[in-house]
């Protein structure tokens, strides 16, 4: 195991305070904002203590209320909203300072057969035609890329393109992007530690799609989640490599919305991401 892999074990295994609530640690940063993908990954496993093991999140549903602060922990508060036979549904609040950050509603599901279909995974090349992306967010002038590359020390991400830039145009789908990613090796095989990595993962870049098509660099644009979902299809390994294949169908007023499709490498769909967030030229204030 990687000291950058069981960092973020570490940051995922919350200490109990009482029945369902917990702590979550923080890592060190020099960022304004803790990262929404380790918000996310720790409510995840907040609300997985509190069903059986034989139910498995399927999907989740969240809203960013306010910017997290690195210089305290995080409490998570979970409430049983729904137990039945077949789903149970977990509302997880995160907060700090007294106040509520960020809230995920999470349905779980006893597994059981059904109908079977996918959309086909998208003729790419493989992760070693990709470029390191925080190499390419510091090459960009991005203020927060050294940080951001301690944070995701455990993680290996290899982005392959977007729309202005080295892939080919789609009618369909003008603002895109595209990456390989995968944690390095010493992730547990607990599917719970799989689900909660790749969750902490799904976050990286994929607002960052809505900026694609737009003659702008990311790094000088003010970008804030607003809210974010997955959908868990299929059960996969997060320390294999997967396929982010991100696009959005919609900017406007200020907001932006992307989509990403997760393919693994033998190109089985197992997850999908939504995410709308704040996309405008940075004001002065902000700078």
């Amino acid at each position: 195991m990687t000291a950058e892999v069981d960092d973020l074990l570490t940051l995922l295994d919350l200490e109990t305070l009482d029945d369902d609530l917990y702590r979550g640690a923080q890592p060190p940063s020099a960022r304004a904002r803790v990262y929404g993908g380790q918000v996310a990954a720790q409510a995840l496993v907040a609300g997985t203590r509190s069903v059986d093991p034989e139910f498995v999140a399927h999907s989740f549903h969240s809203y960013f209320l306010l910017p997290g602060d690195y210089s305290v922990p995080i409490v998570f508060d979970v409430q049983r909203l729904r137990d039945g036979r077949s789903f149970l549904t977990r509302r997880v609040t995160a907060r700090q300072h007294g106040r509520p950050i960020y809230h995920q509603t999470i349905n779980f599901q006893r597994p059981e057969e059904g109908f079977d279909h996918q959309d086909v995974v998208p003729d790419v090349p493989g992760p070693e035609h990709g470029l390191d992306l925080v190499d390419l967010m510091r090459g960009r002038g991005n203020a927060d890329a050294d940080e951001l590359g301690k944070e995701w020390g455990s993680l290996e991400v290899r982005f392959l393109g977007n729309s202005r830039h080295g892939l080919e145009p789609d009618p369909r789908h003008p603002s895109r992007a595209q990456m390989w990613v995968r944690f390095k090796e010493g992730l547990p095989e607990n599917p719970v530690a799989h689900l909660a990595a790749f969750t902490y993962a799904s976050d990286i870049s994929l607002l960052g799609a809505s900026l694609a098509v737009h003659d702008v660099n990311p790094a000088q644009a003010m970008m804030a989640s607003l809210d974010h979902t997955l959908w868990f299809h299929r059960p996969f390994r997060a320390d294999e490599w997967w396929l982010y294949d991100q696009w959005s169908p919609s900017a406007h007023g200020g907001r932006g919305l992307a989509i990403g499709y997760v393919y693994t490498a033998e190109g089985t769909l197992v997850a999908t991401a939504a995410q709308e967030g704040v996309i405008r030229a940075r004001r002065p204030r902000e700078d």
